[in-house]
């Protein structure tokens, strides 16, 4: 199964990873699209737009329309979700235009401890 998971990782912390993987010379199993903070990830990752994702794991490049329709919302709103995926790196666009979550899990990670 194909797992993404969503994290919040400094940008020192993200670059350290990478390096630590290129020097490796193997991918880890699962992908990872990291936020700054835990307030970023809740901005781009709004209820509408989990439902979202939720409707696209291991579907396939679908297009915007066909994303609305699965979700049962209005193209217009859906498309200005999407624009805030593809921006953050969560959805990607395929060639021919249409979009693609690749992945068919996903995992959130993140920290909460006292100030």
């Amino acid at each position: 199964m194909k797992t993404v998971i969503l994290d919040v990782a400094t940008r020192q912390k993200v670059g350290e990873d990478f390096i630590r993987a290129w020097e490796a010379g193997a991918p880890k199993k699962d992908a990872r699209i990291s936020f700054e903070t835990p307030e970023l990830l809740w901005k781009v990752l709004t209820a509408r737009r989990w439902e979202l994702l939720k409707s696209l794991c291991g579907v396939g490049p679908v297009s915007i329309r066909e994303a609305a329709r699965r979700v049962g919302r209005d193209v217009k709103t859906v498309h200005g979700d999407v624009t805030a995926l593809l921006d953050a790196g969560v959805l990607d666009r395929t060639a021919t235009g249409a979009i693609e979550f690749p992945y068919e899990a996903v995992k959130v990670e993140f920290f909460l401890q006292a100030a």
